[in-house]
């Protein structure tokens, strides 16, 4: 406990430092470059963005305390705007992540989140057209990447930002439904799921899988507004995965109901997401079960549940606690013989568990934070693992440094 606090007294000084060179930008609209020049912005066509969020963790497991470090967990560059009353334009890159991107089908680096153009085509309909966030339901994967402090399995592993083309609807004020097509991979098929050729010998001379010749992934998604109280996130996606399996399937079902509550200072959000995978896409299941084949397992289901509260005590103040339910399983096999090592059944649960205060000491949405992280993962008699726990103390800022 002497070394925990001695670790948080040390960072809470140098976060203090920090605090005061980042204090640069007295209200939310004005950005970095108008305070230096004293020039006031008269357009919209150029917003240029800084997101951070740093801390220093110390972490522990079962076996007591383990490390404690600096960490960047975001730091990502994002630049919008509108060019005219019907063309708009986002670009967001990370800049904590390689930038390799000649051997992904869409040309384009997993460090770059977003990369496109939007396009008003009524006062109804609209495009947007590039690389972009799925439009997955969920208030936790609808979030900013830096407000989140751990992500829920489901999330966590899951790929978000794909190519190709959303279309909303404004169908009355309030209400939203979008529909999108993206690519459902960013590298090869292989590095997603892994290699399936009969030299394994899991299936003799039969190939068990063979990539899908339109490896897309099709979302509907509703976003709804009634007075600002209640709100939802709500979609439904189908993601082609193979042409051919061992499994009867071949495509991904998921399904991410959000829902938020907001009553004054009061806020919450309960998020319920599933996933039916041909082949296990996240590859939980598939690390559990050891992937002895050299690929990824069939028939892999996963269950979600999220929710956070938030409780504005004071202007400056915001106080949470945050909840996370998973279970990861192996379903509807359709050959004991195929994968004699493997069972249905649930193999996993992991709980998550979070609370932490929040100062906001501007109007903009620079804040430091406290934050406790816990997670606990108990494994069923056919996984044959052990249960283990890690707990994880963080003391940092986050912010979205308007720079122009």
């Amino acid at each position: 406990m002497k070394r925990l606090l001695t670790l948080l007294i040390i960072a809470l000084c140098v976060i203090g430092v920090n605090a005061q060179e980042l204090n640069v930008s007295p209200t939310k609209s004005t950005s970095l470059y108008e305070e230096l020049s004293g020039v006031k912005k008269k357009t919209d066509k150029f917003n240029l963005y800084m997101n951070m969020n740093g801390s220093f963790d110390a972490m522990f497991n079962d076996n007591g305390f383990d490390q404690g470090k600096f960490n960047m967990r975001q730091l990502r560059i994002e630049s919008k705007g509108n060019v005219n009353e019907w063309l708009s334009y986002r670009w967001r890159q990370r800049l904590n992540r390689p930038n390799n991107g000649g051997d992904n089908i869409d040309n384009l680096p997993t460090s770059i989140d977003i990369a496109g153009i939007g396009v008003k085509l009524s006062d109804k309909f609209s495009l947007f057209l590039g690389k972009q966030c799925a439009a997955y339901g969920g208030f936790e994967f609808d979030a900013n990447p830096i407000e989140i402090y751990e992500y829920s399995d489901m999330i966590e592993y899951m790929s978000n930002f794909m190519t190709g083309i959303n279309i909303g609807y404004d169908f009355m004020p309030g209400q939203q439904i979008n529909f999108q097509v993206l690519n459902s991979l960013n590298g090869s098929f292989e590095s997603m799921y892994g290699v399936f050729s009969p030299e394994m010998g899991c299936f003799g001379e039969y190939i068990a899988a063979t990539p899908s010749k339109l490896p897309l992934v099709y979302t509907l998604n509703w976003n709804g507004n009634f007075s600002d109280i209640y709100k939802t996130r709500w979609s439904a996606s189908l993601m082609s995965q193979a042409d051919q399996t061992f499994s009867t399937r071949k495509n991904l079902y998921y399904f991410a109901f959000g829902n938020e509550l907001t009553l004054g200072k009061f806020n919450m959000y309960l998020d319920i997401m599933y996933s039916s995978d041909a082949i296990d896409r996240s590859g939980i299941i598939t690390e559990i079960v050891g992937g002895a084949c050299g690929h990824n397992v069939f028939e892999a289901n996963y269950l979600s549940l999220v929710t956070k509260l938030n409780y504005r005590f004071a202007d400056k103040w915001n106080v949470f606690v945050k909840g996370m339910y998973e279970t990861a399983s192996v379903t509807d096999k359709t050959d004991p013989l195929a994968y004699p090592f493997i069972k249905n059944g649930k193999y996993r649960t992991s709980l998550g568990y979070l609370g932490g205060i929040e100062y906001y000491p501007m109007e903009s949405n620079l804040h430091f934070f406290l934050t406790y992280v816990g997670r606990h993962y108990i494994y069923e008699e056919i996984a044959n693992k052990a249960d283990y726990s890690t707990n994880r103390v963080s003391l940092g800022f986050i912010y979205q440094l308007p720079m122009f």
